[in-house]
Protein backbone atom coordinates (compact mmCIF):
# COMPACT_ATOMS: atom_id res chain seq x y z
CA UNK A 1 0.00 0.00 0.00
CA UNK A 2 0.85 3.74 -0.72
CA UNK A 3 2.03 5.75 1.60
CA UNK A 4 -0.13 8.75 2.05
CA UNK A 5 1.36 12.09 1.49
CA UNK A 6 0.01 15.55 1.96
CA UNK A 7 1.19 18.94 1.80
CA UNK A 8 0.09 20.88 5.15
CA UNK A 9 -1.95 23.71 3.68
CA UNK A 10 -1.08 27.23 5.46
CA UNK A 11 -2.27 30.56 4.12
CA UNK A 12 0.97 31.90 2.21
CA UNK A 13 1.44 34.92 0.21
CA UNK A 14 3.63 35.04 -2.38
CA UNK A 15 4.34 39.31 -3.74
CA UNK A 16 6.08 38.80 -7.25
CA UNK A 17 8.50 42.02 -8.04
CA UNK A 18 7.12 45.13 -9.32
CA UNK A 19 9.55 46.18 -10.92
CA UNK A 20 9.10 46.20 -14.81
CA UNK A 21 11.89 44.99 -16.91
CA UNK A 22 13.76 47.43 -19.04
CA UNK A 23 12.92 45.57 -22.34
CA UNK A 24 9.43 45.18 -21.31
CA UNK A 25 6.13 47.49 -20.54
CA UNK A 26 4.40 45.36 -18.53
CA UNK A 27 4.38 44.33 -14.65
CA UNK A 28 3.93 40.67 -14.58
CA UNK A 29 0.22 39.47 -12.42
CA UNK A 30 1.53 37.81 -8.86
CA UNK A 31 1.06 35.01 -7.55
CA UNK A 32 -2.09 34.81 -5.68
CA UNK A 33 -1.99 33.57 -1.86
CA UNK A 34 -2.67 29.67 -1.88
CA UNK A 35 -2.08 29.45 -5.78
CA UNK A 36 0.41 26.88 -5.47
CA UNK A 37 -2.44 24.69 -4.11
CA UNK A 38 -4.24 23.25 -7.02
CA UNK A 39 -6.09 20.53 -5.60
CA UNK A 40 -7.33 22.56 -2.54
CA UNK A 41 -7.18 20.08 0.67
CA UNK A 42 -6.66 17.53 -1.41
CA UNK A 43 -2.82 18.90 -2.52
CA UNK A 44 -0.02 16.64 -2.15
CA UNK A 45 3.21 17.53 -1.39
CA UNK A 46 5.46 15.12 -4.00
CA UNK A 47 7.25 15.91 -7.37
CA UNK A 48 8.84 12.79 -7.56
CA UNK A 49 7.97 9.74 -10.06
CA UNK A 50 5.56 8.87 -7.95
CA UNK A 51 3.58 12.26 -7.53
CA UNK A 52 0.26 11.14 -9.27
CA UNK A 53 -0.20 8.13 -6.76
CA UNK A 54 -1.18 9.58 -3.82
CA UNK A 55 -4.48 9.64 -1.65
CA UNK A 56 -6.13 12.85 -0.19
CA UNK A 57 -4.72 13.19 3.40
CA UNK A 58 -8.89 13.03 4.80
CA UNK A 59 -9.93 9.66 3.99
CA UNK A 60 -11.03 7.39 7.30
CA UNK A 61 -9.03 4.34 8.00
CA UNK A 62 -11.75 2.29 6.32
CA UNK A 63 -11.33 4.62 3.29
CA UNK A 64 -7.29 4.38 3.44
CA UNK A 65 -7.96 0.30 3.29
CA UNK A 66 -10.28 1.10 0.32
CA UNK A 67 -8.11 3.14 -1.27
CA UNK A 68 -5.20 0.57 -0.78
CA UNK A 69 -6.79 -2.84 -1.90
CA UNK A 70 -8.64 -0.65 -4.99
CA UNK A 71 -4.62 0.52 -6.03
CA UNK A 72 -3.73 -2.90 -5.93
CA UNK A 73 -6.92 -3.40 -8.16
CA UNK A 74 -5.39 -0.90 -10.41
CA UNK A 75 -2.16 -2.01 -11.02
CA UNK A 76 -2.02 -5.72 -11.10
CA UNK A 77 -2.43 -7.63 -14.47
CA UNK A 78 -5.34 -9.84 -15.27
CA UNK A 79 -5.88 -12.94 -16.94
CA UNK A 80 -8.09 -14.94 -18.77
CA UNK A 81 -10.19 -17.47 -16.83
CA UNK A 82 -9.88 -20.04 -15.85
CA UNK A 83 -7.21 -19.50 -13.25
CA UNK A 84 -5.76 -20.17 -9.65
CA UNK A 85 -5.81 -16.26 -9.53
CA UNK A 86 -9.92 -16.40 -9.19
CA UNK A 87 -9.91 -12.73 -7.81
CA UNK A 88 -8.29 -11.45 -11.34
CA UNK A 89 -9.49 -13.26 -13.98
CA UNK A 90 -11.84 -12.57 -16.40
CA UNK A 91 -9.58 -10.87 -19.03
CA UNK A 92 -11.15 -10.70 -22.66
CA UNK A 93 -11.76 -12.37 -24.68
CA UNK A 94 -10.66 -9.17 -26.36
CA UNK A 95 -8.42 -6.49 -24.87
CA UNK A 96 -6.63 -3.66 -25.10
CA UNK A 97 -4.25 -4.07 -21.50
CA UNK A 98 -3.93 -6.35 -19.29
CA UNK A 99 -4.42 -3.61 -16.20
CA UNK A 100 -5.43 0.42 -15.45
CA UNK A 101 -2.44 1.01 -15.27
CA UNK A 102 -1.04 -0.36 -18.57
CA UNK A 103 -2.54 2.94 -19.82
CA UNK A 104 -2.42 5.10 -17.06
CA UNK A 105 0.98 4.04 -15.73
CA UNK A 106 1.74 5.07 -12.31
CA UNK A 107 -2.10 7.06 -12.41
CA UNK A 108 -0.32 8.95 -15.66
CA UNK A 109 -1.00 9.80 -19.34
CA UNK A 110 -0.64 7.06 -21.61
CA UNK A 111 1.19 7.61 -25.09
CA UNK A 112 1.27 6.48 -29.00
CA UNK A 113 3.44 3.01 -30.04
CA UNK A 114 7.08 4.01 -30.30
CA UNK A 115 6.98 1.12 -33.15
CA UNK A 116 5.14 -1.16 -34.74
CA UNK A 117 3.79 -4.05 -32.69
CA UNK A 118 4.44 -1.50 -29.07
CA UNK A 119 1.27 -2.59 -27.10
CA UNK A 120 -0.19 -1.37 -24.03
CA UNK A 121 1.09 1.58 -23.88
CA UNK A 122 -2.48 3.70 -23.78
CA UNK A 123 -3.71 4.75 -26.83
CA UNK A 124 -6.89 2.92 -28.49
CA UNK A 125 -8.83 3.38 -31.45
CA UNK A 126 -12.83 4.10 -31.22
CA UNK A 127 -15.21 2.80 -34.11
CA UNK A 128 -18.51 4.25 -34.71
CA UNK A 129 -20.26 4.41 -37.59
CA UNK A 130 -22.98 7.22 -39.20
CA UNK A 131 -26.02 7.43 -36.32
CA UNK A 132 -26.61 7.22 -33.04
CA UNK A 133 -27.64 4.14 -30.47
CA UNK A 134 -30.77 4.61 -28.49
CA UNK A 135 -28.99 6.86 -26.06
CA UNK A 136 -27.87 9.38 -28.40
CA UNK A 137 -24.49 8.22 -27.95
CA UNK A 138 -22.23 6.81 -31.15
CA UNK A 139 -23.57 3.64 -33.09
CA UNK A 140 -21.06 1.07 -32.64
CA UNK A 141 -19.58 -0.62 -35.98
CA UNK A 142 -21.74 -4.00 -36.04
CA UNK A 143 -18.92 -6.27 -36.16
CA UNK A 144 -16.27 -4.72 -34.41
CA UNK A 145 -18.48 -2.78 -31.67
CA UNK A 146 -16.89 0.25 -30.24
CA UNK A 147 -13.58 -0.24 -29.59
CA UNK A 148 -10.79 -2.03 -31.74
CA UNK A 149 -9.45 -4.20 -29.11
CA UNK A 150 -5.94 -5.27 -30.82
CA UNK A 151 -5.49 -8.03 -28.47
CA UNK A 152 -7.24 -11.44 -27.32
CA UNK A 153 -6.76 -14.17 -25.38
CA UNK A 154 -5.64 -17.99 -26.77
CA UNK A 155 -7.90 -18.93 -28.91
CA UNK A 156 -10.23 -16.19 -30.70
CA UNK A 157 -8.69 -14.11 -33.54
CA UNK A 158 -7.60 -10.91 -32.60
CA UNK A 159 -9.80 -8.38 -34.53
CA UNK A 160 -6.91 -6.11 -35.93
CA UNK A 161 -3.88 -3.71 -35.48
CA UNK A 162 -3.71 -0.31 -35.52
CA UNK A 163 -1.22 1.00 -38.27
CA UNK A 164 0.20 4.54 -37.86
CA UNK A 165 1.63 6.90 -40.18
CA UNK A 166 2.64 10.50 -40.14
CA UNK A 167 2.31 13.43 -42.12
CA UNK A 168 4.50 16.64 -41.64
CA UNK A 169 2.78 19.72 -41.16
CA UNK A 170 5.00 23.00 -40.54
CA UNK A 171 4.19 25.82 -38.03
CA UNK A 172 6.31 29.05 -38.53
CA UNK A 173 6.69 32.12 -35.70
CA UNK A 174 7.04 35.38 -36.54
CA UNK A 175 10.53 35.64 -35.53
CA UNK A 176 10.99 33.29 -38.55
CA UNK A 177 11.59 29.92 -36.14
CA UNK A 178 10.05 26.89 -37.64
CA UNK A 179 8.49 23.30 -36.11
CA UNK A 180 7.40 20.73 -37.79
CA UNK A 181 4.47 18.67 -36.55
CA UNK A 182 3.53 15.06 -37.23
CA UNK A 183 0.05 14.51 -38.04
CA UNK A 184 -0.82 10.92 -37.50
CA UNK A 185 -2.91 8.91 -39.99
CA UNK A 186 -4.50 5.74 -38.67
CA UNK A 187 -5.76 2.36 -40.59
CA UNK A 188 -6.64 -0.74 -38.84
CA UNK A 189 -4.89 -3.41 -40.70
CA UNK A 190 -5.19 -7.32 -40.54
CA UNK A 191 -8.68 -7.31 -39.47
CA UNK A 192 -9.92 -10.82 -38.48
CA UNK A 193 -13.60 -10.45 -38.89
CA UNK A 194 -14.34 -9.31 -42.15
CA UNK A 195 -14.54 -5.16 -43.35
CA UNK A 196 -15.53 -2.45 -41.55
CA UNK A 197 -18.99 -1.60 -42.06
CA UNK A 198 -19.43 1.75 -44.31
CA UNK A 199 -18.40 5.25 -43.71
CA UNK A 200 -16.18 4.12 -40.44
CA UNK A 201 -14.92 6.90 -38.06
CA UNK A 202 -12.12 6.01 -36.51
CA UNK A 203 -11.35 8.03 -32.90
CA UNK A 204 -7.96 7.83 -31.30
CA UNK A 205 -7.84 8.04 -27.65
CA UNK A 206 -4.61 8.22 -25.24
CA UNK A 207 -5.10 7.07 -21.10
CA UNK A 208 -5.01 10.67 -19.25
CA UNK A 209 -3.80 11.18 -15.60
CA UNK A 210 -6.35 10.45 -13.09
CA UNK A 211 -5.49 13.05 -10.57
CA UNK A 212 -8.27 15.25 -9.04
CA UNK A 213 -11.60 13.36 -10.45
CA UNK A 214 -13.25 12.94 -7.69
CA UNK A 215 -12.81 16.78 -7.02
CA UNK A 216 -13.67 17.37 -10.51
CA UNK A 217 -16.74 15.54 -9.64
CA UNK A 218 -17.55 17.82 -6.91
CA UNK A 219 -18.01 21.27 -9.14
CA UNK A 220 -21.30 21.47 -9.33
CA UNK A 221 -23.42 21.09 -12.49
CA UNK A 222 -24.58 25.26 -12.35
CA UNK A 223 -20.77 26.02 -12.27
CA UNK A 224 -19.53 24.30 -15.53
CA UNK A 225 -22.84 25.62 -17.53
CA UNK A 226 -21.44 28.99 -16.41
CA UNK A 227 -18.70 28.92 -18.23
CA UNK A 228 -20.76 27.92 -21.11
CA UNK A 229 -21.84 30.10 -23.99
CA UNK A 230 -22.45 27.93 -26.67
CA UNK A 231 -23.73 31.21 -29.13
CA UNK A 232 -20.54 33.46 -28.44
CA UNK A 233 -22.26 36.19 -27.36
CA UNK A 234 -19.83 38.18 -25.75
CA UNK A 235 -18.07 37.89 -29.34
CA UNK A 236 -14.93 36.62 -27.77
CA UNK A 237 -15.00 33.89 -30.35
CA UNK A 238 -15.19 31.07 -27.64
CA UNK A 239 -18.20 29.03 -27.55
CA UNK A 240 -17.57 26.25 -25.19
CA UNK A 241 -20.79 24.43 -24.53
CA UNK A 242 -21.93 21.16 -22.28
CA UNK A 243 -22.10 17.87 -23.47
CA UNK A 244 -25.13 15.74 -22.32
CA UNK A 245 -24.54 11.93 -21.93
CA UNK A 246 -26.29 9.00 -20.99
CA UNK A 247 -26.10 7.89 -17.50
CA UNK A 248 -26.55 4.32 -16.51
CA UNK A 249 -27.46 4.66 -13.42
CA UNK A 250 -30.76 7.04 -13.79
CA UNK A 251 -31.36 5.68 -17.01
CA UNK A 252 -31.28 9.44 -17.85
CA UNK A 253 -29.14 12.05 -19.81
CA UNK A 254 -26.39 13.89 -17.35
CA UNK A 255 -23.78 16.46 -17.84
CA UNK A 256 -20.86 14.82 -19.12
CA UNK A 257 -17.60 16.04 -17.60
CA UNK A 258 -15.07 12.54 -18.07
CA UNK A 259 -13.23 11.75 -21.17
CA UNK A 260 -11.91 13.50 -23.86
CA UNK A 261 -15.49 14.24 -25.54
CA UNK A 262 -17.18 14.75 -22.13
CA UNK A 263 -18.56 11.07 -22.72
CA UNK A 264 -19.10 10.12 -18.95
CA UNK A 265 -20.70 11.55 -16.28
CA UNK A 266 -19.08 10.30 -13.62
CA UNK A 267 -15.99 8.40 -12.13
CA UNK A 268 -17.96 5.41 -11.39
CA UNK A 269 -19.35 4.93 -14.94
CA UNK A 270 -15.91 6.33 -16.46
CA UNK A 271 -14.42 3.25 -14.56
CA UNK A 272 -16.63 0.58 -15.33
CA UNK A 273 -16.26 1.72 -19.58
CA UNK A 274 -12.58 1.11 -19.12
CA UNK A 275 -12.87 -2.23 -17.70
CA UNK A 276 -15.35 -3.44 -20.22
CA UNK A 277 -14.30 -1.83 -23.20
CA UNK A 278 -10.31 -1.48 -22.70
CA UNK A 279 -9.84 -5.15 -20.60
CA UNK A 280 -13.21 -6.63 -21.35
CA UNK A 281 -13.76 -7.38 -17.47
CA UNK A 282 -17.29 -7.15 -16.93
CA UNK A 283 -18.83 -5.52 -13.85
CA UNK A 284 -22.57 -4.76 -12.37
CA UNK A 285 -22.30 -1.68 -14.68
CA UNK A 286 -21.54 -3.75 -17.70
CA UNK A 287 -22.36 -7.12 -17.73
CA UNK A 288 -22.24 -8.04 -21.11
CA UNK A 289 -18.73 -9.54 -22.80
CA UNK A 290 -17.99 -7.41 -26.13
CA UNK A 291 -17.88 -10.03 -28.56
CA UNK A 292 -18.29 -9.79 -32.35
CA UNK A 293 -20.83 -11.45 -34.35
CA UNK A 294 -19.52 -15.03 -35.16
CA UNK A 295 -17.89 -15.56 -32.06
CA UNK A 296 -19.52 -18.07 -29.51
CA UNK A 297 -18.11 -15.72 -26.30
CA UNK A 298 -20.31 -18.25 -24.28
CA UNK A 299 -18.08 -21.31 -25.21
CA UNK A 300 -15.36 -18.97 -23.73
CA UNK A 301 -14.92 -19.92 -19.81
CA UNK A 302 -14.66 -16.04 -17.90
CA UNK A 303 -14.21 -15.30 -14.48
CA UNK A 304 -17.62 -14.99 -12.81
CA UNK A 305 -20.55 -12.97 -13.29
CA UNK A 306 -19.14 -10.47 -12.58
CA UNK A 307 -15.66 -11.11 -13.54
CA UNK A 308 -14.98 -8.33 -11.35
CA UNK A 309 -16.69 -8.59 -7.89
CA UNK A 310 -18.50 -5.59 -6.56
CA UNK A 311 -16.38 -4.48 -3.78
CA UNK A 312 -13.93 -4.96 -5.67
CA UNK A 313 -15.07 -2.75 -8.21
CA UNK A 314 -16.57 0.20 -5.72
CA UNK A 315 -12.60 0.56 -4.85
CA UNK A 316 -11.06 1.01 -7.96
CA UNK A 317 -13.63 3.94 -8.10
CA UNK A 318 -12.73 5.28 -4.48
CA UNK A 319 -9.43 4.97 -5.72
CA UNK A 320 -9.79 6.83 -8.73
CA UNK A 321 -11.78 9.34 -7.31
CA UNK A 322 -9.31 10.27 -4.44
CA UNK A 323 -5.82 10.99 -6.08
CA UNK A 324 -4.41 14.00 -5.13
CA UNK A 325 -3.43 16.55 -7.03
CA UNK A 326 0.61 17.85 -6.90
CA UNK A 327 1.66 21.26 -5.60
CA UNK A 328 2.81 23.59 -7.71
CA UNK A 329 6.35 24.26 -8.19
CA UNK A 330 8.17 27.68 -9.17
CA UNK A 331 4.67 29.38 -8.69
CA UNK A 332 6.24 32.96 -7.61
CA UNK A 333 9.15 32.12 -9.74
CA UNK A 334 9.23 35.59 -12.11
CA UNK A 335 9.37 33.50 -15.40
CA UNK A 336 6.64 31.65 -14.49
CA UNK A 337 4.40 34.88 -13.60
CA UNK A 338 5.55 36.27 -16.92
CA UNK A 339 4.54 33.01 -18.44
CA UNK A 340 1.41 33.14 -16.59
CA UNK A 341 0.78 36.75 -17.65
CA UNK A 342 0.53 35.71 -21.04
CA UNK A 343 -1.28 32.93 -20.79
CA UNK A 344 -4.36 35.22 -19.74
CA UNK A 345 -2.89 38.08 -22.31
CA UNK A 346 -3.88 35.36 -24.86
CA UNK A 347 -7.21 34.16 -23.55
CA UNK A 348 -5.88 30.69 -23.08
CA UNK A 349 -8.17 31.25 -19.73
CA UNK A 350 -11.20 31.29 -22.01
CA UNK A 351 -11.34 27.76 -21.63
CA UNK A 352 -8.70 26.34 -19.44
CA UNK A 353 -10.43 28.16 -16.60
CA UNK A 354 -7.50 28.94 -13.87
CA UNK A 355 -10.00 28.15 -11.11
CA UNK A 356 -12.93 26.63 -9.72
CA UNK A 357 -15.08 26.08 -6.71
CA UNK A 358 -16.88 23.08 -5.29
CA UNK A 359 -20.20 22.00 -3.92
CA UNK A 360 -21.46 21.56 -0.52
CA UNK A 361 -22.69 18.50 -0.97
CA UNK A 362 -20.30 15.82 -2.49
CA UNK A 363 -20.03 12.71 -0.47
CA UNK A 364 -16.33 13.10 0.30
CA UNK A 365 -17.27 16.07 2.68
CA UNK A 366 -13.05 16.90 2.64
CA UNK A 367 -14.24 17.58 -1.09
CA UNK A 368 -16.99 20.16 -0.40
CA UNK A 369 -16.57 24.11 -1.02
CA UNK A 370 -13.23 24.03 -2.06
CA UNK A 371 -11.33 26.18 -4.66
CA UNK A 372 -9.45 23.99 -7.05
CA UNK A 373 -7.04 25.13 -10.14
CA UNK A 374 -7.70 22.50 -12.76
CA UNK A 375 -7.45 24.96 -15.73
CA UNK A 376 -10.26 23.50 -17.44
CA UNK A 377 -14.08 24.62 -17.94
CA UNK A 378 -15.09 21.11 -18.48
CA UNK A 379 -17.11 21.70 -21.90
CA UNK A 380 -16.55 21.40 -25.53
CA UNK A 381 -14.45 23.42 -27.67
CA UNK A 382 -14.06 23.13 -31.52
CA UNK A 383 -10.53 22.71 -32.16
CA UNK A 384 -10.90 23.06 -35.84
CA UNK A 385 -9.91 20.56 -38.72
CA UNK A 386 -6.43 19.63 -37.64
CA UNK A 387 -7.79 17.94 -34.31
CA UNK A 388 -10.84 16.98 -35.61
CA UNK A 389 -11.47 12.79 -35.51
CA UNK A 390 -14.98 13.41 -37.37
CA UNK A 391 -16.66 10.73 -34.95
CA UNK A 392 -19.71 12.48 -33.25
CA UNK A 393 -19.91 11.32 -29.61
CA UNK A 394 -23.38 12.33 -27.87
CA UNK A 395 -23.75 15.97 -28.71
CA UNK A 396 -19.64 16.36 -29.30
CA UNK A 397 -19.07 17.25 -33.12
CA UNK A 398 -16.07 15.21 -35.14
CA UNK A 399 -14.19 18.60 -34.08
CA UNK A 400 -14.93 18.90 -30.51
CA UNK A 401 -12.99 18.31 -27.25
CA UNK A 402 -12.94 18.87 -23.89
CA UNK A 403 -11.03 21.36 -22.44
CA UNK A 404 -8.48 19.26 -20.78
CA UNK A 405 -7.38 19.93 -16.98
CA UNK A 406 -3.62 21.37 -16.91
CA UNK A 407 -2.75 20.52 -13.17
CA UNK A 408 0.15 18.12 -12.92
CA UNK A 409 1.45 19.04 -16.54
CA UNK A 410 4.62 20.10 -15.67
CA UNK A 411 5.34 16.63 -13.90
CA UNK A 412 3.87 13.72 -16.59
CA UNK A 413 7.96 13.98 -17.94
CA UNK A 414 8.69 13.20 -14.31
CA UNK A 415 6.34 10.39 -13.80
CA UNK A 416 6.05 8.93 -17.76
CA UNK A 417 8.43 9.61 -19.40
CA UNK A 418 7.65 11.62 -21.96
CA UNK A 419 5.58 14.43 -23.26
CA UNK A 420 3.44 13.66 -25.36
CA UNK A 421 0.25 15.38 -25.13
CA UNK A 422 -3.46 15.97 -26.77
CA UNK A 423 -5.80 13.26 -27.11
CA UNK A 424 -3.55 10.89 -29.32
CA UNK A 425 -0.44 12.00 -28.37
CA UNK A 426 0.57 13.63 -30.95
CA UNK A 427 1.93 16.42 -29.41
CA UNK A 428 6.11 15.76 -28.62
CA UNK A 429 5.95 18.70 -26.14
CA UNK A 430 3.60 21.51 -24.66
CA UNK A 431 4.69 24.05 -27.70
CA UNK A 432 3.74 21.30 -30.16
CA UNK A 433 0.65 21.32 -28.45
CA UNK A 434 -0.10 24.58 -28.20
CA UNK A 435 0.49 24.94 -32.07
CA UNK A 436 -2.03 22.51 -32.69
CA UNK A 437 -4.46 24.33 -31.71
CA UNK A 438 -7.01 25.85 -34.00
CA UNK A 439 -10.63 26.49 -34.20
CA UNK A 440 -11.81 28.53 -31.15
CA UNK A 441 -8.05 28.28 -30.32
CA UNK A 442 -6.95 29.60 -33.55
CA UNK A 443 -6.55 33.38 -32.31
CA UNK A 444 -4.37 32.39 -28.88
CA UNK A 445 -2.25 30.41 -31.43
CA UNK A 446 -1.79 33.12 -33.64
CA UNK A 447 -0.93 35.32 -30.61
CA UNK A 448 1.46 32.55 -28.90
CA UNK A 449 3.54 32.85 -32.87
CA UNK A 450 4.03 36.50 -32.45
CA UNK A 451 5.73 35.88 -29.41
CA UNK A 452 9.45 36.31 -28.68
CA UNK A 453 11.53 33.21 -28.12
CA UNK A 454 12.02 33.93 -24.38
CA UNK A 455 8.64 34.74 -24.22
CA UNK A 456 7.32 31.57 -25.38
CA UNK A 457 9.58 29.56 -22.99
CA UNK A 458 8.18 31.69 -19.72
CA UNK A 459 4.78 30.16 -21.15
CA UNK A 460 6.01 26.71 -21.08
CA UNK A 461 7.55 27.39 -17.81
CA UNK A 462 4.23 28.86 -16.58
CA UNK A 463 2.82 25.08 -18.02
CA UNK A 464 5.89 22.73 -16.17
CA UNK A 465 4.69 24.73 -13.02
CA UNK A 466 1.10 23.37 -13.00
Amino acid sequence: MKKYVYALVATSLFIAGCSKDDSSDYVPLGAEAGEEFSGGVATVSNATEEAFGFAYNGLSASESTDFGVGNSFFRQSWVSAPSSTTARDGLGPFYNAVACASCHFKDGRGRPPLYDGELGRGLLLRLSIPGMDPHGGPLADPTYGGQLQDNAILGPIIKGQIGITYKTITETFDDGTSVELKKPIYTINNLGYGSLASGPMISPRVGNQIIGLGLLEAVPDAAILGFADEFDNDGDGISGRPNYVYDIESNSQKLGRFGWKANQPNVKQQVAAAFSNDMGITSYMFPNENCPPGVDCGSIPNGGTPEIADLAFDRVVLYSRVLAVPIRRNHNDQDVLNGKKLFNDMQCVACHKPKMQTGDSYFISGYQNQTIRPYTDLLLHDMGENLADNATDFLASGSEWRTPPLWGIGLVQTVNKHTNFLHDGRARNLMEAILWHGGEAQAAKEKFKKLSAKEREDVIRFLNSL
